[in-house]
């Protein structure tokens, strides 16, 4: 039958540049339903795979396989419109449908599109990519190719679109960092990594799991190869040239052996600590600032806030509502209306923003860091060379060596990030630092963030990054409103959510009639949630154990197209159920008795 067909079907796929080989015979497949992310390190071909099958991009040989009038909506990283279209003929050309035009509007204003008739010229990057994305979601296509969908999203909108891909029985194949978004949306991980395409049938999490099995088990199979290469090159040095016939098949596996002997694992860097970093106690104090621009748009009012030692803050808010504003005022980049900010003497600010990436293109990346420094003083009388730093930060010395206009967009990013470090600030202000940075990297970053001995500050809607560097967020909330959390990007979200379970409940219990009501201070659960509250317990085991199950089915390889489908859907339903039912027992433990 035909659905048993995939979808998109990929066999011995090569691309090159000159002698760089970006992939060489990579074969993989997508069926109907699979949500699929692809992860690589920057520069290795993740959005050229997706340009090629996209049909824009060449490739050197192998066979690209889509199943017949398959409809495939693709968002490319750089979209290009007419600038003197409006937003609304640039992602929708079906006139006079009006069904369609009602689509289109309620998907732009999710993703905080509202003037329609705005000219795309007009409008900034960030917003351009919005449209596209409106553009490819609205064309209903049978299958989804996106190139890092969540870039220029704020929270809301991430979540969003979060919940619009994992519902039903969309296909979709996507490069993201966002490995939240990748752990909540796809049922499997395709790694690109050392030309070659690796395949995961699990979420984000399993797929850390099992790479880092398939890494130890390369490791050992080379240290077994190199054991018994060493015996074989002794036997091949001492043998004559003229090896009789029963020789050359040991002469044969022993170039094979070789193969395998001299390949090469790259490990994880060690943990960079520096210890010469140093930073007085005072940090700097924000006294009652105001901010107001002239469209009666209040980004602050009076907002006051000291800044303790080696505290590390994130800043999150939709967009609009001042993050980025806050943060130049902080820099001296902006003024305030009325307030000030009064800054310790000790403070050396690096600040990564998100348009100030400017490079010589014609210099080698390698002297983009040594024009700021050689070295890097690490303390305890230990140095760091430009070459090292950067090779931490996953540059090759071939890539040090590289011109900057070689480099893809996100390695480019990548150097600019370290030309910030390379300064050695004892404060970093970083403005969305996580985009277009692989995931490698990101990991990387998050090591160097939790062991810096100075302060930091972040915007991002990098929920997972987040959560691994910083420890409280100030919370933009719009018309100059700012909540400071003592927590994570997380516990944020699940207080946020239980705070409106409990707003809901309250406005239930205040249309009841009194003699109705219960009591409105009650400190132990009825016997109703306490049968709950066992239930749940039980139902949530039971989902665990369903979910464990499904992701070693659907990791086996053995089950057929149709079975892996059916899987596949149901995967991202049991977490739903767990989430609700975890949020509910959480609710109910909280009741004390």
């Amino acid at each position: 039958m035909s659905n048993q067909l995939p979808y998109l079907d990929v066999q011995n796929l090569t691309k090159t540049f000159g002698s760089l080989v970006l992939f060489d015979g990579i074969s993989f497949s997508v069926s109907e339903g699979q949500k699929v992310g692809l992860v690589a390190r920057n520069g290795t071909g993740k959005s050229t795979l997706l340009s090629i099958l996209a049909g824009i991009e060449g490739y050197d040989s192998g066979d690209i396989i889509f199943k017949r009038d398959l409809h495939v909506g693709y968002l490319e990283q750089t979209p290009r419109f007419n600038p003197g279209d409006t937003v609304l003929e640039a992602c929708f050309n079906h006139k006079g449908d009006e069904a369609k035009v009602l689509k289109a509007k309620q998907i732009l204003t999710q993703l905080k599109i509202g003037d329609l008739s705005q000219l795309m010229g007009t409008l900034s990057g960030g917003q351009q990519r919005r449209v596209a994305l409106a553009n490819v979601l609205l064309t209903e296509p049978d299958m989804f190719i996106l190139d890092e969908p969540t870039n220029h999203l704020d929270l809301d909108m991430i979540e969003w679109l979060e919940g619009f891909l994992a519902k039903g029985n969309k296909t979709l194949l996507m490069v993201t960092h966002d490995r939240f978004f990748l752990d909540r949306v796809c049922s499997v991980i395709l790694e690109l990594d050392n030309k070659t395409i690796y395949t995961y049938r699990g979420n984000y999490s399993y797929y850390l799991e099992k790479r880092q099995e398939r890494i130890d088990n390369a490791k050992a199979e080379i240290a077994r190869a190199n054991n018994l290469y060493r015996k074989e090159l002794d036997w091949m040095r001492r043998m004559p040239q003229a090896r009789g016939h029963k020789a050359r098949y040991r002469e044969d596996a022993f170039y094979e052996l070789e193969k395998v002997a001299k390949q090469r694992i790259e490990e994880r860097q060690l943990r960079l600590k520096s210890r010469n970093v140093y930073i007085g106690s005072k940090i700097f104090e924000c006294q009652y600032i105001s901010k107001q621009w002239s469209d009666d748009k209040i980004i602050l009012k009076d907002f006051y806030y000291n800044f303790a030692r080696y505290e590390k803050m994130g800043i999150v808010g939709n967009n609009g509502t001042g993050k980025t504003t806050f943060i130049k005022m902080l820099l001296g980049m902006e003024k305030p209306d009325s307030g000030r900010f009064d800054i310790g003497s000790t403070v050396k600010f690096g600040y990564f923003s998100q348009e100030g990436m400017v490079f010589d293109e014609q210099k080698k990346v390698i002297d983009v860091i040594t024009d700021i420094a050689d070295y890097i003083d690490m303390g305890g009388g230990k140095h760091l060379t430009a070459s090292q730093f950067l090779q931490y930060f996953l540059f090759t010395p071939e890539q040090q060596h590289n011109y900057v206009y070689k480099l893809s967009g996100g390695e480019k990013r990548k150097l600019y990030l370290c030309t910030v470090l390379m300064r050695n600030p004892n404060f970093l202000v970083l403005d969305e630092p996580t985009n277009d940075l692989d995931i490698q990297t990101l990991q990387i970053f998050e090591e160097y963030l939790a062991d810096f001995p100075g302060c930091v500050i972040i915007v991002s809607h990098d929920r997972y990054f987040m959560d691994k560097v910083v420890d409280h967020l100030l919370v933009f909330q719009g018309n100059g409103i700012v909540q400071d959390f003592p927590g994570n990007y997380t516990q944020y979200r699940d207080w946020k959510s239980l705070k409106s379970k409990a707003e809901t409940t309250t406005e239930k219990d205040v249309k009841t009639p009194k003699r109705q009501r219960e009591p409105e201070q009650r400190h132990k659960m009825t016997y109703k949630e306490k049968t709950e509250y066992a239930q749940l317990e039980k139902e949530i085991a039971a989902l665990e154990k369903e979910k464990n199950a499904l992701e070693e089915q659907l990791c086996s390889g053995k089950l057929s197209i149709e079975e892996l489908t059916e899987k596949s859907k149901r995967l991202p339903e049991i977490k739903t159920e767990l989430d609700e039912k975890e949020m509910r027992w959480l609710e109910l433990s909280e009741i004390e008795g």
